[in-house]
């Protein structure tokens, strides 16, 4: 995957790849299944993670509790993703993010997030034409990318832990809300696992 439309993001990549040769540094395109039934969407790469392997959710403790509950539920082949070439498959669902360029400090601006958006609105035109059942929005951020890629409306369907939105448009799917599986709200127990796993199993439960 290749874009350079975020001259922000774009300088702060090549900044790193100096001092990182051996990172991917570069944009880092969705992890899965080519027609899931469910697309989990996370803010965007971590420094350390699918930054330096090229895999969402790879590589850093952002993703340990999210493959962990993908395996537990039966959507991923093994519950560590530890390199883009580990030979670990995802089933029935596909990671993304709503923007696929690691922002500094983790904070992508406004227009970063929409001028990233038209990746995300094509991933959720693919999603909706083929298997789409059910989207996760991985913390505020990724839930209003995914209403913003749909061209839906933010207040009718707030952000919550475990809200879950009804989506009526081409066809209708389910929105789940979850807190981010971040270090710092797993660390200080915003979202602990057990409220991680009902999301799933919530979703696993209904499709």
């Amino acid at each position: 995957m290749q874009c350079d439309q975020c001259s922000r993001l774009s300088s702060f990549l090549q900044s790193l790849k100096s001092k990182y040769p051996d990172y991917h540094a570069q944009p880092v395109a969705a992890f899965g299944d080519e027609y899931p039934e469910i697309l989990i969407v996370g803010l965007a790469p971590g420094m350390h993670g699918a930054n330096r392997t090229g895999r969402p959710f790879t590589g850093d403790y952002a993703g340990i509790l999210l493959y962990r509950t993908l395996y537990k539920y039966g959507l991923a082949t093994k519950p560590e993703s530890l390199t883009a070439d580990d030979e670990l498959r995802l089933l029935r669902c596909r990671i993304t993010n709503a923007v696929k360029c690691l922002p500094p400090e983790n904070k992508p601006l406004p227009q970063e997030i929409r001028q990233c958006n038209q990746y995300l609105q094509f991933e959720l035109n693919e999603f909706l034409n083929h298997n789409g059942k059910a989207i996760i929005a991985l913390g505020l951020v990724a839930h209003k990318a995914v209403l913003m890629g749909l061209q839906l409306p933010l207040k009718p369907y707030p952000f919550g832990h475990g809200n879950i939105h009804t989506l009526t448009m081409k066809k209708t799917i389910k929105l789940y809300d979850s807190y981010h599986c971040s270090r710092y709200n797993t660390q200080t127990k915003r979202l602990t696992t057990e409220m991680f796993e009902q999301v799933f199993a919530k979703i696993t439960g209904e499709l």
